[in-house]
């Protein structure tokens, strides 16, 4: 059954503009919390086992990686760790996965914050963060990772579905609010591969960093520029989370060579 969802509101844009994000509560009910959740961790599942192949792991800067399938797996830093962290790209891991790419609660906001009314797929993510095991994610914004593959990046925005509860104790996401209107902020030069991808701290204010404290089923939408980061999970409760990023049609995804295209303008 398809589901109505309202475009994002007056006051949801004015946040949008302003903060860089806003929230929609508990927007998915119990039944579909667990049939995702059950689809993500057989996903994790088949990553593990895929992770364990002779050779297949690489380092960069500390972070340990494997690819499987166009699927690049992120693992936890600690040595001999198989717990996944990150899977990018996961929509094709799963049908339903698959169908949530064109599911009116993502696509109908998306609309008004990418500003076309024909939506394609940019990327996706699974983010992982398991109790007592979950690492923290440095402070950064999303569009240095996509600027040099990507040229129109301010045209992107992401949504996340909180699959857990998101608590300060097992390691919300926290969000700068107003750090996205400078646009693509210094990275840090000189620390490794991947210092450039992480925001320098002398660029904006830390002590305005507001958590995204949110029940299960909840969305975030938020700018790719906005400076986000979050803690470890100190908890013995999971934060799992599934991310899509649109942008406007017809350009093809980031990681995979095609045009994904999103909602029912398409005849989806």
């Amino acid at each position: 059954m398809t589901r109505k969802a309202p475009r994002a509101t007056q006051e949801e844009r004015k946040a949008y503009e302003q903060d860089g994000f806003f929230v929609r509560q508990a927007v998915f009910d119990r039944d579909e919390l667990a049939d995702l959740r059950a689809a993500a961790e057989r996903s994790v599942a088949e990553a593990e086992c895929a992770a364990r192949a002779p050779d297949a792991l690489y380092a960069i800067d500390g972070n340990r990686y494997v690819e499987a399938g166009g699927t690049t797996i992120q693992l936890e830093h600690q040595e001999g760790l198989q717990t996944v962290r990150v899977l990018e790209p996961f929509h094709r891991l799963d049908p339903r996965f698959d169908e949530l790419v064109d599911d009116p609660r993502f696509v109908e906001p998306m609309r008004d914050l990418v500003g076309a009314d024909e939506l394609c797929l940019f990327t996706d993510k699974l983010n992982l963060k398991r109790p007592r095991e979950g690492s923290r994610f440095r402070w950064h914004q999303d569009s240095p990772y996509w600027v040099f593959d990507c040229a129109h990046v301010d045209r992107l925005a992401n949504v996340m579905l909180a699959l857990d509860e998101a608590r300060r104790e097992n390691g919300c996401l926290c969000l700068v609010p107003g750090s996205h209107r400078a646009g693509l902020l210094p990275g840090l030069e000189g620390e490794g591969t991947l210092g450039p991808l992480f925001t320098d701290p002398r660029s904006f204010d830390a002590e305005l960093a507001v958590p995204a404290e949110m029940p299960a089923g909840s969305l975030l939408f938020f700018s790719p520029h906005v400076v986000h980061g979050s803690e470890p999970n100190r908890s013995e409760s999971p934060r799992r989370a599934l991310l899509f990023t649109y942008q406007p049609a017809p350009y093809r995804m980031f990681k995979i060579p095609s045009v994904r295209p999103a909602g029912s303008y398409f005849g989806r």
